[in-house]
């Protein structure tokens, strides 16, 4: 298996890559890159690092935090102290449950909509999206495999999710290698995973 550092590079080289080749198919131009859980904050600076290699090498990179998207729903819908105030009456799940309706139901503020609009004006031969942060997403709240395949047809900018799980056989990942989080098949198939 792969180290990070070696799974980073190969990224690296498909997306600067001409045509790039983060994907087998042209009207998908999504990938994932999965690390351990407890590898996060050493991502994190390969992000950074990351970013710098492909601006150097011409590309835009637009560094998107699901988290951030998380919060802004919240805040412009329900508002923190409801949810707190769901969670301390109805228990953690009732909360978690508002939070995924809040993500995913068109009269709050799907996850796919704000993302679209962060990426408004944006140039897939030039921009590439890093989506990070999406750990707080955790335990199952909203599942990253939707957001990928929401996102098909609305954008061609390339789009790397950073996913915190750990690989089961050549398809399956766990998301932040949760007992019941398997995600196998959960994942288009056509979506390559680093």
């Amino acid at each position: 298996m792969l180290s990070l550092e070696e799974r980073i590079e190969q990224l690296e080289r498909d997306l600067t890559a001409d045509p790039i080749k983060i994907s087998a198919y042209h009207d998908l131009p999504f990938a994932i890159l999965r690390y351990h859980p407890e590898e996060e904050f050493q991502v994190r600076k390969q992000i950074a690092l990351f970013v710098t290699r492909l601006e150097n090498a011409g590309k835009r990179v637009h560094v998107i935090s699901l988290a951030r998207l998380m919060w802004r729903a919240v805040k412009e819908t329900e508002g923190i102290e409801d949810l707190v105030a769901v969670e301390k009456s109805m228990g953690f799940q009732r909360a978690q449950e508002t939070l995924s309706v809040i993500l995913s139901d068109d009269a709050f503020m799907p996850l796919s909509t704000m993302l679209e609009e962060e990426l408004k004006g944006l140039d897939p031969k030039v921009d590439v999206v890093f989506l990070v942060r999406v750990g707080a997403l955790a335990p199952a709240t909203y599942r990253s495999a939707k957001l990928l395949d929401e996102m098909y047809g609305r954008t061609m900018v390339p789009m790397i999710l950073f996913y915190p799980g750990t690989l089961e056989g050549d398809r399956g990942l766990r998301f932040m290698d949760l007992p019941g989080r398997g995600d196998t098949g959960a994942y288009n198939y056509r979506v390559r995973i680093y």
